[in-house]
């Protein structure tokens, strides 16, 4: 016959039993994000990470401010000289002066409708972030993607994020981890040089310069959407005139490729399929001016931000 064991014991037991049992509970939580479980352990987990590495460096993360000229100038046609005819002379004979042609002026640029994208199959250079944190190696991948440098992989973007530590800096982030800078320094280690951080005044600059990149580098564009918490990547538009002659030429909307789809945010609502063209409405109410909770950016506060080819896909 079996002994009770003492009062003591059996307490020590049972709680050993729920703590195991919570530990458990916990993991399964984690495994299956109940709760977004998951998504804490993960924030858990890179903080810890930046604690161990140390404070992000103190490097440059330059941000150009971007101006153009008065929107209501015109392109003005510059006349295109005539060529004065080769005339042949008889042998002693004193040419007779030849009076100065009248230049023949260029036609002036027709101003018409632009709809362009760079991109005609969104869906096959698509990746949805792997985890909701990270929307700026998806927007990378992405952007690699449609310059033919990368794959859609979860792999491959898991592969981005654990090089971050390489390009981050605390002028960029303040948080540590991404900022626009360390995209651009992300596309140039991936073949991708020449993408430079703007800043711009407007929604209407920044999507107009925006808009000229593309058209002439053939490469996208990320923007800071959601007051620089998230990232879409732009791979066309649509205008009333070409910005690349138009000096005001109105950017009716962009070609989006969102890495938060097919997520539903409890902030900015749904998102939407790989190329799905955002009118203005879209644009004003998700691509909005820089404002971080974690501090101040001087370069970037109050300001539309994008991350911009400046050289030719290759």
């Amino acid at each position: 016959m079996f002994s009770r064991p003492p009062r003591r014991t059996q307490a020590i037991t049972g709680a050993a039993i729920v703590v195991l049992l919570g530990m458990a509970i916990g993991a399964s939580a984690v495994a299956v994000n109940a709760f977004g479980a998951g998504d804490k352990f993960d924030r858990l987990l890179a903080k810890i990470d930046r604690f161990v590495a140390g404070p992000p460096p103190d490097r440059g993360a330059e941000t150009v401010l971007v101006t153009e000229p008065p929107e209501d100038e015109e392109p003005i046609a510059e006349p295109t000289p005539v060529p004065t005819p080769a005339r042949s002379l008889a042998p002693g004979a004193t040419p007779t002066p030849t009076p100065e042609p009248t230049p023949t002026p260029t036609p002036k640029p027709v101003r018409k409708p632009v709809d362009f994208d760079i991109e005609p199959h969104p869906r096959s250079v698509f990746a949805s972030e792997v985890k909701d944190t990270w929307c700026s190696p998806a927007g990378v991948q992405m952007t690699l993607a449609v310059l033919g440098l990368a794959d859609t992989s979860d792999r491959f973007q898991a592969k981005l994020q654990s090089r971050v530590r390489e390009w981050e800096s605390r002028p960029d982030s303040h948080n540590g981890d991404w900022g626009p800078s360390a995209m651009a320094l992300a596309l140039d280690a991936y073949g991708a040089p020449g993408y430079e951080v703007r800043a711009y005044k407007s929604r209407t600059l920044a999507l107009r310069d925006a808009a000229r990149a593309i058209r002439t580098t053939r490469a996208p564009v990320i923007l800071l959407a959601w007051r620089g918490a998230h990232t879409w990547v732009m791979t066309g538009y649509r205008a009333d005139a070409d910005p690349v002659i138009f000096n005001n030429a109105k950017v009716s909307g962009a070609y989006i490729l969102d890495p938060w789809y097919p997520r539903i945010s409890s902030i900015w609502g749904r998102s939407d399929a790989p190329g799905t063209f955002q009118n203005t409405s879209e644009m004003e109410r998700n691509y909005l001016p820089w404002k971080r909770p974690e501090g101040k950016y001087k370069d970037r506060d109050g300001l539309f931000i994008a991350v911009v080819p400046t050289k030719r896909a290759p």
